[in-house]
């Protein structure tokens, strides 16, 4: 039976990678992660799994100006629609919709403030076999310059609904619900992190933020911010050793929003 997501909520993400073997090897080590090469017809892509169930997919960089790169994509029941939506409301069609292998169908798009992000109209393929669980994805966040814009653009193209909720220290944070779940997130981007482009992040669920934020240090990544604690739970920043950003956090059980 086909894993199904409902409209706009994030259903998958994959890494676009400039090496293939070390990125399967680094998330291997870091989340005991494998990988299934699906042949040449594929292009190279991988399915990433955790215990057997599909939690991410990596295949080659395909834009050698953002090099390795972490993608979020969001579930739409047409992705046609989906597409034109997209245009209407200030975005850009980065590569129009196509088919994938009798799998779903697939497109890639930017907001209006430039950010990256993909839609996925299943078929075969619905999305995570595995979430919210240690080595799996557990939060998809845009980080932009106009939040306000941001919300817009998604209640538009995917008929998300926007709650802004405090964070305490004078941080208002905007949910993404669907059907009144929150599914995604948006945030501001401070002034005082230095140039920053608009961007989805990716946070993976650990059960020690702490020793998976040091394993991955061992395995090669780039420290970004450490571990800090935060009302959502205790998260960390990091690069891998292709340079693609993620986050790892440590969900807080009480922790509603």
């Amino acid at each position: 039976m086909v894993q199904t997501y409902e409209q706009g909520t994030p259903c998958w993400v994959d890494l676009g990678s400039t090496d293939l073997d070390a990125s399967a090897a680094f998330y291997g080590g870091l989340f005991g992660w494998t990988a299934e090469d699906l042949g040449p017809d594929a292009g190279g892509y991988r399915i990433l799994r955790k215990d057997g169930r599909q939690v991410a997919g990596l295949g080659p960089a395909t834009d050698l100006d953002r090099g390795s790169t972490w993608s979020t994509y969001f579930a739409t029941d047409d992705l046609q629609y989906t597409a034109i939506k997209v245009e209407e409301h200030g975005g850009r069609v980065v590569a129009p919709a196509m088919d994938v292998m009798g799998q779903g169908r697939m497109a890639v798009f930017t907001d209006p403030e430039g950010a990256f992000l993909s839609a996925w109209q299943a078929l075969a393929f619905g999305g995570f076999e595995l979430a919210n669980e240690p080595g799996s994805v557990t939060w998809n966040e845009l980080t932009t310059s106009d939040v306000d814009a941001a919300k817009v653009f998604y209640q538009e193209v995917f008929g998300l609904a926007m709650r802004d909720v405090s964070m305490g220290e004078g941080l208002t944070y905007t949910l993404f619900e669907a059907e009144g779940r929150p599914v995604a997130g948006a945030m501001p981007i401070d002034p005082a992190w230095g140039p920053m482009a608009p961007h989805w992040s990716v946070y993976f669920a650990v059960d020690d933020c702490d020793a998976a934020y040091a394993k991955a240090l061992d395995l090669g990544a780039i420290k970004v911010m450490p571990p800090e604690d935060s009302l959502a739970g205790r998260f960390a920043i990091l690069k891998d050793p292709q340079g693609a950003t993620f986050s790892v956090i440590r969900n807080n059980p009480d922790f509603s929003i």
